[in-house]
């Protein structure tokens, strides 16, 4: 069931008010809203208040709406959004948006209600070329005339005012008697709401239409020479593939810079991706600030070319999509359901969920790197996996690297076709040395070493092509043999400062033009807080990233401001011209160990990290930070205070001597 409850019009009464009430709070908690609030129960009160009498109108001045059906609280497949009430009604579906307490039809709940009927219209199957009626309950508004004029499948808006059932029941009445057609089929609802994600051939043409005219510079500059290469091996693969009806996963590795990123979008909608009948392929990240801020840089594109915002969010979304949602559709809600795609991109593979992880979120003892593996064997006839893959990343408790890719292929039973880099198989600098398989695949494995799968090709300078290997060097006591001691004002310059407002003018001096710079630093950095520079979750939550990446710099909450700085979570996958990384206390030096001091801010004081896994997570925080800047970075190193036991200046200058020692310049 994909609504939190329904029944037929006439069943309405079977249950007290109290009882659906409580389905609905029950439903929210098993959709991952751990609390509720009281604004949101009280309007569900007055909702099913209103629809209890539209109901017992409808049945009385309607005898055939008794076998209709009710949904409440509907999910529309894999798009994340859920509108209130649908009603299907022979041949028509309504769908209901209640704005409990509003005085006014605004835009914006205008467009709420439209996007829901658009959305059903478009991607849920049973729904296409059926009447979709969209109509927005405004409980506090003056009476309005109902919009019934037809534009094709989706009417406008239909404005239904007052906070009574008997309102809401004429509106559905009137527009089911102007729009229902008696010689067509009637919906069965049982089919209806099972019914698959399936994007119209239309929404996949706008969404093709909309790519294809993109240049998102902010997000990339990718223009690396083999970038061509590799995406023609992708779309190789998939149609091999199809051909020989076979299972195949696909690991593109990538040195820092080199378009991991733009290769998988530009993958999902390359033209001969849909050809020989194939459908659309997706997109599919775990990285949400990302998804967000690919998606607002195409649409600002689109924009810019004269688009509508609204609409054009809406068609982006149908080919970026958060991982975390496709697999919870199919791999953890309608598991026998096959996916729409036989073709799907996931953007930082090895941050996928291991099987702990998604034990504590879903209970199911199932890694996310296996629960893709099953969901894609059910597409049928063939299907392909590419893992877009980047090198000691993992940055949260529960990500589960490249090996577990390894694991989850080798005990799953099915001959897939694994075809990676020579870097990917033996453990590159790429990928931080791990290695998809810890030792040989099974038998049942077919591995394909494929080099072109590999972008060696940075779009930065050849000094930043080191880059990879001295943050790998410095990251692990290693040496970095002075690979940036050269003169600053040679390509990528790296250089030290103690004092924060140096590192703000080194940054404004260098980014010029169209060329973008930001602050960054790690999340566990909190005591950074005391130099003005906070890094808390509850804060960066509410802040919008989106503008800090893309609006420019007339924009206050623009990166070039130099305020807010983005953490390892809001820029992981994402690059700036010129970062400051701004070094916290979580991960500084011991002089007297001559080692790295693991460590997390709990109340009033640091506490040691002492567990590998968990010290991995600290050091590739910082790996994320200091391979962020496509043309140069400043590391601002806080000089400390000898009266505040959470800033130890001795801790600090261990820090500083030590990556002074690596070949980088203090200013």
């Amino acid at each position: 069931m994909s609504a939190a409850f329904a029944c037929r019009l006439d069943e309405f009464d079977s249950s007290t008010a109290f009882e659906k009430l409580g389905t609905l709070i029950v439903a929210a908690s098993s959709w991952g809203f751990a609390t509720h609030f009281s604004k949101q129960t009280e309007a569900w009160q007055q909702e099913l208040t209103i629809i209890e009498q539209a109901a017992a109108t409808l049945m009385a001045n309607c005898s055939q709406s008794s076998n209709w059906r009710l949904f409440f609280e509907f999910q529309i497949p894999r798009r994340s959004k859920r509108p209130d009430v649908v009603v299907v009604a022979d041949d028509l579906v309504f769908v209901v948006e209640f704005k409990v307490g509003a005085t006014s039809f605004d835009s914006g709940d205008l467009w709420q209600a439209l996007s829901y009927a658009l959305d059903i219209r478009d991607f849920h199957l049973a729904s296409q070329g059926r009447r979709v009626i969209p109509i927005l309950v405004a409980t506090a508004a003056a009476p309005a005339a109902i919009d019934s004029r037809p534009t094709s499948p989706i009417l406008g808006v239909a404005r239904c005012a007052g906070r009574h059932g008997s309102e809401l029941a004429a509106a559905i009445e009137q527009l089911y008697e102007e729009h229902h057609d008696s010689s067509a089929s009637a919906i069965d609802p049982d089919e209806w709401v099972r019914s698959p994600y399936r994007p119209a051939p239309t929404i996949i043409e706008a969404a093709e239409r909309l790519f294809a005219g993109h240049s998102v510079a902010d997000i990339s500059h990718s223009f690396a020479q083999n970038l061509d290469v590799t995406s023609c091996a992708l779309v190789d693969a998939i149609r091999r593939a199809q051909a020989e009806r076979q299972r195949t996963i696909c690991f593109v590795t990538g040195t820092p810079g080199a378009g991991k990123t733009l290769t998988g979008l530009n993958a999902v909608h390359d033209p001969a991706m849909r050809g020989q009948g194939r459908p659309a392929a997706v997109f599919l990240s775990g990285n949400g600030p990302l998804v967000k801020i690919v998606r607002e840089a195409i649409v600002r594109d689109r924009q810019r070319a004269g688009a509508l915002k609204n609409e054009a969010n809406r068609v982006v979304s149908t080919f970026i999509d958060n991982v975390h949602r496709f697999i919870g559709t199919y791999g953890l809600k309608r598991i026998n359901e096959s996916p729409y795609e036989n073709a799907i991109v996931f953007d930082e593979a090895q941050r996928a969920w291991n099987a702990a992880a998604v034990a504590r979120k879903h209970h199911v003892q199932k890694s996310e790197a296996e629960l893709v593996l099953e969901i894609m064997e059910r597409a049928p006839g063939w299907s392909v996996v590419i893992a877009l893959v980047g090198g000691g990343q993992e940055i949260h408790r529960g990500e589960a690297g490249l090996e577990e890719w390894g694991n989850a292929i080798g005990n799953r039973g099915v001959p897939w076709n694994v075809l990676a880099s020579k870097e990917a198989l033996e453990g590159g600098a790429s990928v931080a040395g791990h290695r998809l398989f810890d030792r040989n695949p099974p038998k049942h494995i077919r591995v394909i070493e494929a080099e072109k799968l590999h972008l060696s090709e940075s779009v930065r300078s050849p000094r930043a092509r080191r880059l990879g290997d001295w943050v790998n060097a410095l990251l692990v006591n290693g040496s970095a043999d002075g690979a940036f001691s050269t003169d600053t004002s040679a390509e990528f310059p790296i250089v030290l400062t103690r004092e924060l407002e140096t590192a703000r003018a080194w940054l404004r001096e260098h980014s010029e033009g169209v060329q973008r710079c930001g602050l960054v630093a790690s999340s566990g950095a909190l005591r950074l807080r005391a130099e003005g520079i906070e890094v808390s979750s509850g804060f960066h939550s509410g802040y919008s990233y989106e503008d800090w990446f893309l609006s420019g710099v007339k924009d206050t909450r623009s990166s070039m401001w130099l305020e807010v700085a983005a953490t390892e979570f809001e820029c992981q996958g994402l690059e700036l011209d010129w970062t400051g990384v701004c070094w916290g206390g979580d991960f500084v030096r011991c002089a007297q160990r001559e080692q790295w001091n693991f460590r997390r801010f709990r109340g009033t004081k640091w506490q040691a990290i002492r567990q590998p896994q968990e010290q991995r997570y600290v050091a590739n925080k910082y790996r994320v930070l200091l391979t962020r800047a496509r043309r140069g970075m400043v590391i601002w190193i806080p000089c400390g205070n000898a009266t505040d036991l959470t800033r130890d200046p001795a801790l600090f200058d261990a820090t500083a001597h030590y990556l002074e020692s690596q070949g980088i310049r203090v200013i």
